[in-house]
């Protein structure tokens, strides 16, 4: 359980970190590429990047609730698979599931013990094969509903920070006050991916900083040209 509950805060953590990520990277980029555009007009920028915050936002929370649904859902359609094959030959099924405990260091008779005693009770019996064949049990799983609020408002959250200067200043000074406010931001969701990685949280925060400082040149660079194109 202690194990099971690490799994279960690694893997909320990790959604968070990467939902943050997401909406940071995707509305920086808006945000350049229209900063570009209209040499930093904010009325413009502030229109867009609250339209791609939202978008993105859903799209995240659509995405991680489908996701979760869908591995519930095979998770389910093999669970039914090893009930009926529990139910057509329960002596081979308990002779596997022995083997499996074997495999971990039981000792044969202790295994062929306890999956006597684990067979005795039917529901009890299908969970433990299923554990073992499945490498996964349903209470592993994540939540739908929450998986589709947390990859949204993580998303939101990441995504609200490049524009947030824009609703304060305009022109060249907001550009510059949303670049390093972002960057800033992508080297602390890169240090944050360590609680989650074996990497050291500078490297990792100065590798997104770089990624995010690359995206934001390229979408300025485009936004000027394609302004040009325009005018």
């Amino acid at each position: 359980k202690r194990n099971q509950g690490r799994s279960h805060t690694a893997g909320w953590i990790g959604d968070a970190i990467y939902g943050v990520n997401d909406g940071l990277g995707s509305i920086f980029g808006i945000v350049s590429g229209v900063s570009g555009a209209t040499l930093g007009n904010s009325k413009y920028v502030l229109l867009s990047g609250i339209a791609g915050m939202i978008a993105s936002a859903l799209s995240m929370g659509s995405g991680a609730y489908l996701a979760a649904k869908s591995e519930r859902e095979i998770y389910q359609a093999e669970l039914a698979r090893e009930r009926e094959a529990i139910a057509m030959n329960g002596p081979e099924a308990r002779e596997l599931l022995s083997l499996y405990f074997q495999v971990k260091g039981l000792p044969e008779q202790d295994a062929d013990h306890m999956v006597e005693h684990i067979a005795s009770d039917p529901d009890q019996m299908l969970r433990a094969l299923a554990a073992e064949r499945l490498n996964s049990t349903e209470e592993a799983l994540s939540n739908p509903l929450t998986s589709a609020v947390s990859g949204a408002l993580s998303t939101a959250a990441g995504a609200f920070i490049p524009i947030v200067p824009f609703f304060f200043f305009t022109g060249y000074r907001a550009v510059i006050i949303s670049a390093v406010v972002s960057l800033l931001a992508h080297f602390a969701v890169g240090a944050a991916k360590s609680l989650v990685t074996v990497r050291s949280w500078w490297s990792s925060g100065f590798e997104m900083t770089f990624v995010g400082a690359v995206e934001g040149a390229v979408t300025y660079i485009i936004g000027i040209g394609l302004g040009h194109l325009g005018a």
